[in-house]
Formats: C-alpha cells, structure tokens, sequence
C-alpha cells in the first residue's frame, strides 16, 4: 500500500509542477486538422455517350414519385454469340441462327413491390431494327435467367440473362429499356467483342 501511495504522490507532483510552470502567458498547443478526400461519385456524364446512350454497365435511377416507385436499372453486360453452353441453336422462325444474352439488373430502391419481366428489354441497330425478347425461359437457355413477371419488394434486386435469337451477321448498337408506362426510353451503347 505504502509503494501505490508514493507513486500516486509522486505522478500528483509532476502534474502539479506542470500545470504551475504553464503561467499566464503560454500559447495553447497548435492543433492538428487531418482532412481525408474521397473519390467522387461518378456523374451521371461519366455513364454516357456523346449522344446520351449511357455506357454498358452504368446503372440509371428512376424515380417515380407520384406512385411513390424508386428503381435502379443496369444493363451489365451483353454477348453475342452468347459464351456459356450453348442453346439448341435458334430456328428460322425466331429469326437469328446464333444466342445472345443480355445481362441485367433491377433493384427496387423503395416503395411498394414492382413487377419484372423481359418485355421491356430490346435490342436496337443501325438499320432501324430491333429485336424483342422471346419470352422463351427454362431449358437450355442461358442461366441464370432474368425471371418473368416476379414480383420484387423493396431493397431487393432482380438479376439475370434475357436470351435472343440474332443473326450473327448482324451486331445490336443499343439496348433499350421501354416500360409500357414510360414517358421516355433508357437505352445503354452495345461494344463490340
């Protein structure tokens, strides 16, 4: 007890004799401010051509607030022919000899539960055309699939392949989402591989 008595004393002591060399006249410690800088968010201009399209891979927010719907819309990746195993190849009657998939995403960011489906996704050319997705599911087809009219609550996402039948004479330019509801379309560059 005798030795926690004296160093107790003896820290009181130096404390003391700091606080008493200090006086009046002292200049306070000079503080330190860190700053740390945080990389952007990308802008909106970042995700998009010169003419708009937005680049493959940039995810566009669309909000709705008179209904009170809040969604998130991606495009993440397209290929053709299709990479994965491969599909009975398409028939004549559907219009393409070769598989594309277009792989996409979309997240209910809040509001009440949303429906998906592969309607409103297309791909569009140079030429004027374009191609509507089949509605084809199961199967063969590539996997995993973007569902068909699924509901999706919010703070879920939505995510999967839409698979078409393209001729692989031809490469689509753009894809275009077009909800029957839309005052406007979305539509995402299509690069070359």
């Amino acid at each position: 007890m005798h030795t926690r008595t004296a160093a107790l004393t003896g820290a009181l002591f130096i404390i003391a004799s700091a606080t008493a060399c200090s006086g009046g006249d002292a200049k306070p410690a000079p503080t330190v401010t860190v700053t740390k800088s945080a990389p952007a968010a990308p802008s909106t201009d970042d995700q998009q051509t010169t003419d708009g399209v937005l680049k493959m891979g940039a995810k566009k927010a669309i909000d709705d607030d008179a209904n009170d719907v809040h969604i998130t819309v991606q495009v993440v990746d397209y290929q053709q022919p299709y990479k994965g195993p491969q599909p009975q190849k398409p028939d004549a009657s559907q219009g393409g000899d070769v598989w594309a998939a277009l792989s996409i995403k979309v997240c209910n960011v809040s509001g009440p539960n949303i429906s998906v489906s592969h309607r409103p996704w297309s791909l569009a050319y140079e030429d004027g055309t374009s191609i509507e997705s089949t509605g084809l599911s199961g199967g063969d087809l590539p996997k995993p699939e973007f569902p068909m009219d699924k509901l999706v609550k919010a703070g879920r996402c939505a995510a999967g392949l839409i698979p078409y039948p393209v001729p692989s004479s031809k490469h689509p330019e753009r894809i275009v989402y077009a909800p029957d509801d839309a005052e406007d379309t979305i539509e995402w560059a299509v690069t070359k591989s």
